[in-house]
């Protein structure tokens, strides 16, 4: 994955008229923000092993107990690989905090199948905050990636064209998201436990894969954020420039 100050190489299929290398690297810096933001391999491999190692446990022996256990020590584990490596923690929280939630009504319910109930309602309230700020003009993805891109909320107001991928992107993951929620939902009520968590365990990867695409695909044809930290700077500079001339006269 390129990094987001690495430029990237040229797009042979850049549309004519436009500067292929420009291009390539507005791409590049779009690829790499949402890959940091969305937490990359690592992320998408700490949120999907705690689960899957408990729906693998529970449908070898059954126990919930024992496979509560595992995934919360897993989930432990990764957050202290982490903090060994000193890298950012947010997205292996962001897990033990699922699973904790899982595990706690889980064990007060005594039903294996409670696990995923927790992650499953965050879904759907995702999914509706991400149709509901767009409705509202002020799309959770832009909320997300603003500070990412160094733009902030400038998007709103000074970037029209940024603003309207940034709505798209965010009714994207929202009837994404519904998709999940109207496949698992259903299996909660009538499927058993190793069902439903095998089938929750393999939409974990896929649909998010394809918002985040799609999220790039929206970005990638917007117009260029505004930096209003570089603006901030150059202004900053500006006043001391002119505070150094005024004292020299």
């Amino acid at each position: 994955m390129t990094s987001i100050d690495k430029p990237a190489t040229t797009d042979p299929h850049a549309p004519e008229g436009a500067d292929p290398q420009t291009d390539a690297d507005a791409k590049a810096v779009t690829e790499a923000a949402l890959f940091e933001a969305f937490g990359g391999v690592r992320g998408m491999v700490e949120t999907v092993v705690p689960g899957l190692l408990f729906v693998t446990i529970y449908t070898i022996n059954k126990d919930l107990h024992a496979a509560a256990i595992a995934a919360v020590a897993v989930s432990l584990l990764l957050v202290a690989v982490r903090l060994i490596r000193r890298d950012t923690v947010k997205h292996a929280f962001s897990g033990v905090f699922g699973v904790a939630f899982g595990v706690v009504f889980a064990m007060m319910t005594g039903e294996a199948k409670d696990f995923y109930l927790p992650g499953m309602v965050y879904t759907l309230g995702l999914a509706v905050a991400y149709i509901g700020t767009s409705v509202a003009g002020v799309p959770l993805i832009g909320l997300i990636l603003g500070p990412v891109f160094k733009e902030n909320l400038s998007w709103r107001t000074r970037n029209p064209g940024r603003k309207s991928a940034y709505t798209k992107a965010s009714y994207a993951w929202g009837f994404i998201l519904l998709a999940k929620c109207a496949i698992l939902f259903p299996l909660y009520w009538w499927a058993d436990t190793e069902q439903l968590g095998w089938v929750l365990v393999s939409l974990k990867i896929p649909p998010f894969l394809l918002a985040v695409y799609l999220t790039w695909l929206f970005l990638a044809k917007a117009p260029a954020p505004i930096d209003v930290f570089a603006e901030m700077e150059a202004a900053e500079e500006a006043e001391k420039a002119e505070r150094a001339a005024r004292e020299q006269q």
